[in-house]
């Protein structure tokens, strides 16, 4: 099965480089003629994340195509530090904390990074087994996202931060036997 791991189009908290996780941010000025200018390849089915800028980088990039969204896809929980940049919370014990742990504790009052990934990755794998039939499949989804089905399927394995993927841009990949192969970078 062809896949394509797509990052929603840049927001203003993209550019602000802030925490957006639950925040249902549209897309800014600048990501939506960024994504007029990407020329992805048409899919037989298309899913997405429940978030706004999700949806609507969907809407730009696939138009008039049917989209199906999956619960499970939106990103991260960022709890105390939903919406803050480095800047702000510099200096905060909490952040700090995390910091340390290399990012593998539960971000204060949110969402714990491993049950982050683990519904990530089974919403991929539910999504492709409900369209098993379909020879290809665009997901619109956030760079956690990304980052957590391609640091448990893809080969060679790289670990979560190594698959940082920009804002607009993603992966064309092949799936079978839950293995990732990687074809290329968009």
């Amino acid at each position: 099965m062809n896949i394509l791991l797509i990052r929603h189009g840049m927001t203003v908290g993209n550019l602000e480089k802030r925490h957006i996780g639950t925040t249902d941010e549209p897309l800014c000025e600048i990501g939506i003629k960024q994504l007029s200018s990407c020329g992805y390849p048409q899919c037989e089915i298309l899913i997405s994340s429940p978030m706004r800028r999700c949806l609507e980088t969907a809407s730009l990039l696939f138009p008039n195509q049917k989209l199906h969204v999956y619960d499970d896809f939106r990103e991260c929980n960022f709890g105390d530090f939903e919406g803050e940049c480095y800047q702000e919370l510099n200096g905060n014990p909490l952040y700090q904390a995390w910091i340390d742990s290399g990012g593998t504790i539960a971000f204060p009052n949110g969402e714990h990074p491993q049950n982050f990934r683990e519904r990530c990755c089974n919403a991929f794998l539910n999504s492709v087994q409900d369209y098993a039939d379909a020879q290809s499949i665009a997901f619109i989804v956030h760079g956690g996202t990304i980052m957590s089905i391609l640091e448990k399927y893809a080969v060679p394995h790289h670990d979560y931060y190594d698959w940082m993927t920009e804002n607009g841009h993603g992966w064309r990949c092949l799936f079978a036997h839950n293995i990732i192969s990687i074809l290329e970078k968009l």
